[in-house]
C-alpha cells in the first residue's frame, strides 16, 4: 500500500519587480494605502504623559521591548516623577530600578545625563529641533525622530528599527543595510507628511504578521507587493 505523504506549503513567489518610475511610484501609492487601511490610527507604542517621559521610555527600549518598558515605566516615574529626580539619582540605584531593561548601567548613565542637559541648557524642556535632540546623551536619530515625531508632531525623520529596516528591504524599498541610509531611502521616498504614521505602521506590521522569524505571507495584505525571496505560505 502506497501511503501518501504530507505535502509541504510551497513558497509563494515574489511580486513581478516594477521597472519604470511610473509603475515603483504606483505600487509605493499601494504600499501606502494599504497600510492606511489596516492601521489607520497607528502610534508608538511606549506609554508616556509628557515628552520626558517618552524620552525616558525610548531610550529604556534600546535592545528591549516596548512591552517591557512599558511594565517598568510606571513604577519608574512614580519614583521619579520629575526630570529634576532623574538629574539627582543616584546613578547605581537608577540601574538597579531599569535593571530589566537590559544594559542597565549605560541607560542609567544617560538616563541622568540627559535629564542635567536639558535643565543646564534647555530650561527643563525636552527640545524641538533633531540638532538639540542629538546633543542629548544616549539621542541618536532613531530616539530623537520618535521624540520629535510622537511628543510634538514634528517630522524629523523616519523612525528605522529593527522591523522598519527588516520591511523596508523586504518591500525593496531601500537596498541599504545601515539605518542612517535606510532613513535617507525613505525620506526619499515617503511624503514629509507621510513620516510619521509610516514608520509607525511598518513597526506594527511588523509585530503582528511580517515578523522576523516566520512571516504570516499567507494573511498579509501587502504579500501581492512584495519581492521578498522568502515568502512562505
Amino acid at each position: 500500500m502506497v501511503v501518501a505523504m504530507p505535502s509541504k506549503a510551497s513558497p509563494r513567489q515574489p511580486a513581478r519587480r516594477s521597472q519604470k518610475a511610473a509603475e515603483r511610484q504606483q505600487r509605493l501609492g499601494k504600499i501606502l494605502q494599504i497600510l492606511d487601511g489596516t492601521y489607520p490610527a497607528a502610534t508608538c507604542a511606549l506609554v508616556h504623559k509628557n515628552a520626558w517621559q517618552l524620552l525616558v521610555a525610548t531610550i529604556l527600549s534600546a535592545q528591549c521591548t516596548d512591552k517591557r518598558v512599558n511594565a517598568l515605566t510606571p513604577g519608574l516615574f512614580q519614583k521619579y516623577p520629575t526630570i529634576q529626580d532623574f538629574a539627582h539619582a543616584n546613578q547605581e540605584e537608577l540601574a538597579r530600578d531599569i535593571r530589566s531593561t537590559g544594559f542597565f548601567n549605560n541607560k542609567a548613565r544617560s538616563l541622568i545625563g540627559a535629564a542635567k542637559k536639558i535643565l543646564g541648557d534647555y530650561g527643563g524642556k525636552v527640545p524641538r529641533t533633531m540638532e538639540e535632540m542629538l546633543a542629548i546623551p544616549g539621542v541618536a536619530r532613531k530616539t530623537a525622530n520618535v521624540v520629535l515625531g510622537t511628543a510634538y508632531g514634528i517630522p524629523s525623520g523616519v523612525v528605522v528599527d529593527t522591523h522598519v529596516e527588516r520591511l523596508a528591504r523586504r518591500l525593496d524599498l531601500t537596498k541599504n543595510t545601515v539605518p542612517a541610509k535606510i532613513e535617507q531611502d525613505l525620506m526619499g521616498l515617503i511624503p514629509r507628511e507621510r513620516w510619521i504614521l509610516f514608520s509607525h505602521q511598518l513597526i506594527l506590521h511588523g509585530r503582528a504578521l511580517c515578523v522576523a522569524r516566520k512571516p504570516k505571507c499567507a494573511a498579509c495584505p501587502l504579500e501581492p507587493l512584495c519581492y521578498a525571496a522568502d515568502k512562505i505560505a
